[in-house]
């Protein structure tokens, strides 16, 4: 029987997907990825922000018609969603025949086994169980590049986030169990590695009672298959010394970090729940870029959070005009059923968030373009994403651009080249976000 998992949300619930497909591999699904052929539907869910749910939401009741329509055998619903409301997914969308909660996607194929035998049901787990890694995974990410998920869960409870509730508190994957799964993973084809968790920097507090990320990224630079190893979701509080000194001292850890910020008023920030304040911000930004003087760094801000008002706004964009971000994101505030921000007084309405939200990206606009400016002219190395139709010419990304949030770099070229391969290339001109080049040297490291 063919299966169709759709997968919603962020890169962690990505990996989640990964090690369903896995899971379901093992049992002998085949798997498409052409809804008109699907006999068994997997939806594995997103309920972040507003957004996030109503995107899953539209997607289990398209399937959920195919179910009606006795194309679909099956219909399992799996993520946040899922794990959030359980029983109201059971109610409303009678034809969902399972559901898979967070903490328990290595049960995804014994529920497919059972709704295929008659027997409906929820296949839910304690969100606080310890973790195991390196389980077999099926990549979806083209193979060149992949996600490794060294933690689950937050303990930070910032006040307008649901994440803690459905994920659990902060778990770690011990450090061998992520080596072999790296190595899996390399031995795949997979040349960069992207370390994701709701926060990296804090890994391995629970299990060895110190952060153990640095050590961990120097295991995994001993991987002889990868070249690049990238950070994401490194909270500023939570970043050390020695962190910096072994992104410094590592050849294969990307110059690039992703830090969560959220707001550049110290009001906003505190009823957030947030470690930091703006100056803290500052002085760790400042203290990065003096250190690693080519650091690339990404974060995202949410406008509109409750009580914000147009001075703590102007805070913000005077921060976002003061810091000069390489790469930034604003999300509106989304007002999530049990936290403690859905209760607070100032609730905003939605033009005024999505005007605050506008004007921080066009502030943000005009520093990308002078950034990449800035970049013209620099030698770097990139990686072939995918050639471009009819012309001879391929996307790439340099060490500054993650998959799928961050801009390419443009090459024309004639030679053929594959998705993975890395190329020497210098910078000859930009383009709003994104960077134009010329290959000079192939990549001989």
């Amino acid at each position: 029987m063919k299966l169709l998992l759709v997968s919603l949300g962020c890169d962690k619930n990505l990996v989640d997907s990964e090690v369903m497909l896995g899971k379901l591999a093992q049992k002998g699904y085949t798997f498409t990825d052409d809804e008109t052929e699907a006999e068994i539907v997997v939806v594995n869910t997103c309920c972040f922000i507003n957004d996030a749910k109503e995107e899953s939401i539209q997607a289990l009741l398209e399937m959920a018609e195919l179910r009606k329509s006795g194309q679909v055998k099956a219909l399992i619903v799996a993520g946040c969603l899922a794990q959030r409301y359980q029983e109201e997914i059971r109610k409303e969308i009678e034809e969902v025949d399972a559901i898979v909660g967070t903490a328990a996607v290595d049960a995804v194929a014994a529920a497919v086994e059972a709704v295929l035998a008659g027997k409906a049901g929820k296949w839910i787990a304690p969100l606080d169980q310890p973790l195991a890694g390196n389980r077999k995974r099926l990549t979806t990410t083209g193979g060149h590049y992949g996600y490794l998920k060294i933690a689950e869960g937050c303990d930070k409870h910032c006040t307008y986030c649901i994440i803690p509730k459905v994920r659990g508190k902060y778990r770690s994957v011990p450090v061998e169990d992520l080596v072999a799964e790296a190595g899996r993973l390399a031995e795949g084809g997979v040349k960069e590695l992207i370390l994701v968790a709701q926060e990296t920097t804090l890994y391995g507090v629970d299990l060895y009672g110190e952060k153990k990320l640095p050590e961990l990224l120097r295991r995994l630079c001993g991987i002889p298959q990868l070249y690049w190893i990238r950070l994401l979701y490194c909270y500023p509080e939570e970043i050390t010394d020695e962190l910096i000194r072994v992104i410094k001292e590592e050849k294969k850890i990307c110059h690039y970090l992703d830090i969560p910020v959220q707001h550049g008023s110290d009001a906003v920030l505190k009823r957030m729940g947030r470690r930091t304040d703006s100056r803290e911000i500052r002085a760790m930004v400042a203290k990065l870029r003096r250190e690693i003087p080519d650091i690339c760094l990404r974060t995202t801000f949410i406008s509109g959070f409750p009580g914000e008002t147009r001075e703590d706004h102007e805070a913000l964009m005077d921060f976002v005009e003061e810091m000069e971000f390489d790469r930034l994101g604003v999300f509106t505030y989304s007002q999530e059923e049990d936290t403690p921000a859905a209760e607070m007084e100032g609730q905003i309405a939605e033009d005024v968030k999505e005007s605050r939200r506008d004007e921080v990206m066009e502030l943000q606009q005009e520093i990308a373009y002078e950034m990449a400016e800035r970049m013209v002219g620099r030698e770097l190395y990139a990686m072939i994403e995918g050639k471009l139709a009819d012309e001879d010419a391929y996307a790439a990304r340099t060490y500054k651009d993650a998959p799928e949030v961050d801009g390419y770099l443009f090459i024309r070229t004639d030679r053929e080249l594959m998705s993975g391969d890395f190329v020497k290339v210098r910078v000859t001109g930009s383009y709003e976000y994104d960077l134009i080049g010329e290959i000079c040297d192939e990549f001989t490291e």
